[in-house]
């Protein structure tokens, strides 16, 4: 019976031993792909890195690319196209004007009522529509059409008091959030698509007529009377509620072009860029863009997937580009629950589920790092401009900066977006880091003001300024 035990004794031990093994071993490899994980978040974050002096350094290309934009066309990959803006409005326009503004995914239309004061300003109705992905690459003709069919319904549900019962032809300003080279102030032809865009067939042709040739072939009583550039129409309207503001991100140059050897470059952009539609273009607005922080970020947790299983098997959805939005990246951010149960949600839609909350804060971080860094290249795109307008705190290009508190005036840059009016860490990394920029006492001169349809508003303002210029030249 003894023999028994001790036999039964030694078979337990051996058991427990191998057991023990079994999961020393698995500890053992958990800590390995853990440590693989923290050193894939370190490169991450040192080829993220963005340092006060390499940001100075861009701020100085920007402006010299700015100047070498100015004096020669195609002098600069920085396109300062002119916009045939003479004045900003300034309070006293009347009227009621339309506004159309097609962006990236989205358009909106408007109708604001203007009664000669700035206090008088009344957006009357606005429509928001997303633009079905079929259209970014379909053709010139259906695209307007589509533009045209919702403006027609915007103009049918108007009340019998609206100008539609007056004998008055209804005035559209068109806000083209795309490179134009302009002929007049309602004229200009498209140099090239942005933002996922891709119809060749409309490279060169005029912007304006391809809407009015739309809105004519439905009997709509429309003039498309300016073609605006989205941050013009955005300065438009910050200056009118504003006369200091000075500048909107951007003016009308297409800075998401620049390109300098100190842009922190990685090789999560350098795959975004290869696989996007217009590859070895736009590589600023790749960085900085809210079309592409979430698409960074996924690339990110893909690589660290396919390096660790730590985010469990990759789902075919995390491989899917730009699946994971800006907004979900805010949210996970942003998220302050013990659990971070908004992580598990969005995570659990990429096709990754059950990861452990240490895996979820290892997302946040890098939400942090992909968003830290397109905040400060924003902030030196801005001081950029400002030091071109000898609003950084400088007495010139080429001298000191100045001591001198009277030659720092308010300064207010027109800023519109969700990435700045609704992420809050976006909106205070890059306040800090345009503070670390221009110094404390410039900062406080510069006023960043977020604008919701403010380059919609702005345009309708614009259309109403230069009709108002147009009435006093006829006097």
């Amino acid at each position: 019976m003894g023999r028994v035990v001790v036999i039964l004794t030694t078979a337990a031990a051996v058991v427990a031993c191998s057991v023990a093994t079994v999961m020393v071993r698995r500890r053992v490899k958990r800590r390995r792909k853990w440590r693989k994980v923290v050193g894939l978040l370190k490169e991450l974050e040192e080829s993220f890195e963005t340092p006060l002096e390499r940001l100075r350094q861009m701020v100085d290309a920007i402006a010299v690319e700015m100047q070498a934009g100015l004096v020669s066309e195609g002098g600069s990959k920085l396109k300062m196209l002119l916009t045939f803006v003479d004045d900003l409005p300034n309070g006293s326009e009347r009227g009621t004007y339309y506004a159309l503004h097609l962006g990236g995914s989205y358009f909106r239309i408007i109708r604001v009522h203007l009664g000669g004061q700035r206090s008088s300003l009344e957006v009357q109705d606005i429509e928001r529509h997303s633009i079905p992905t079929s259209l970014l690459n379909s053709t010139s003709e259906v695209l307007f059409d589509f533009l045209a069919s919702s403006l027609q319904r915007f103009i049918e549900k108007e009340g019998h008091e609206s100008i539609s019962s007056q004998d008055v032809k209804r005035e559209l300003a068109f806000t083209f959030s795309f490179p134009v080279k302009q002929t007049s102030l309602s004229s200009g032809v498209l140099i090239k698509w942005t933002k996922g865009f891709a119809i060749s067939e409309m490279a060169g042709e005029d912007i304006a007529e391809c809407l009015q040739g739309a809105v004519d072939r439905r009997g709509l009583d429309i003039h498309v009377a300016a073609l605006v550039n989205d941050t013009v129409g955005a300065l438009s309207y910050g200056h009118y509620h504003d006369p200091d503001t000075i500048a909107a991100v951007v003016v009308n140059m297409e800075w998401g072009n620049f390109w300098s050897s100190r842009l922190p470059r990685t090789s999560y952009d350098i795959e975004l860029d290869a696989e996007s539609l217009n590859s070895n273009d736009m590589g600023f607005e790749k960085m900085i863009g809210g079309m592409y922080l979430g698409d960074i970020v996924r690339r990110v947790i893909l690589r660290m997937s396919q390096e660790s299983d730590i985010f469990g098997p990759i789902s075919s959805i995390l491989s899917t580009p730009f699946v994971l939005r800006t907004n979900s990246v805010s949210a996970m951010h942003e998220d302050d629950t013990p659990e971070l149960h908004e992580v598990a949600t969005i995570l659990k839609h990429l096709g990754v589920s059950k990861v452990p909350l240490k895996v979820r804060k290892l997302v946040v971080k890098i939400c942090d790092v992909v968003t830290r860094r397109a905040a400060r290249l924003a902030a030196a795109g801005i001081s950029g401009i400002l030091k071109k307008l000898g609003r950084d705190g400088s007495v010139g290009e080429g001298r000191r900066r100045s001591s001198d508190k009277q030659m720092m005036r308010r300064t207010v840059v027109a800023v519109e977006g969700g990435l700045y009016s609704n992420y809050r860490m976006f909106r205070e990394y890059m306040d800090e880091a345009l503070r670390d920029i221009l110094g404390e006492d410039v900062a406080r001169q510069v006023v960043i003001k977020a604008m919701e349809d403010g380059s919609s508003i702005g345009s309708a303002l614009l259309l109403a300024s230069s009709h108002s210029v147009r009435t006093i030249s006829n006097i």
